[in-house]
């Protein structure tokens, strides 16, 4: 028997009845080796195509810039149970250059959504290719 994640059935029905025009859902925490967490990540989305179907999903994995390799191996966990749109590569404000990011972008053929380089909001900005190159490329 599957057991829907009641926090998002409630999360989106209060959405619907408040006509809020946007629900922010963060599943932090996960690890792709767990496979029930994982199988929870594709009930979110079958509970948003029952309730909502012609939702606009965004779907936006978190990769730390310093896993490295394991980053890679994140990605395309999530991207099987996840149906992910996208990829945000955050912690590039320190000595990792993030290069994790063309492996996932290559092998998983997620786009780059934003990058981050710092813990604030402001740190957190759009994707640029030409910039991020010339930022891994350049002498620290």
């Amino acid at each position: 028997m599957l057991i829907q994640p009641l926090w998002f059935f409630d999360a989106i029905n209060s959405a619907k009845k408040r006509n809020v025009d946007l629900l922010l859902v963060d599943t932090a925490g996960r690890l792709q080796t767990k496979n029930n967490l994982m199988d929870e990540l594709a009930k979110i989305k079958k509970i948003i195509d029952k309730k909502v179907p012609d939702a606009i999903v965004e779907s936006l994995l978190v990769l730390d810039a310093s896993q490295g390799q394991n980053g890679l191996k994140q990605a395309k966990s999530f991207a099987k149970s996840a149906d992910l749109s996208g990829a945000i590569i955050t912690k590039l404000d320190g000595t990792s250059r993030g290069g994790v990011s063309l492996a996932v972008s290559e092998e998983v053929n997620l786009p780059i959504r934003f990058i981050g380089a710092g813990e604030g909001i402001k740190d957190l900005r759009p994707f640029n290719s030409y910039e991020f190159v010339e930022a891994m490329l350049a002498d620290k």
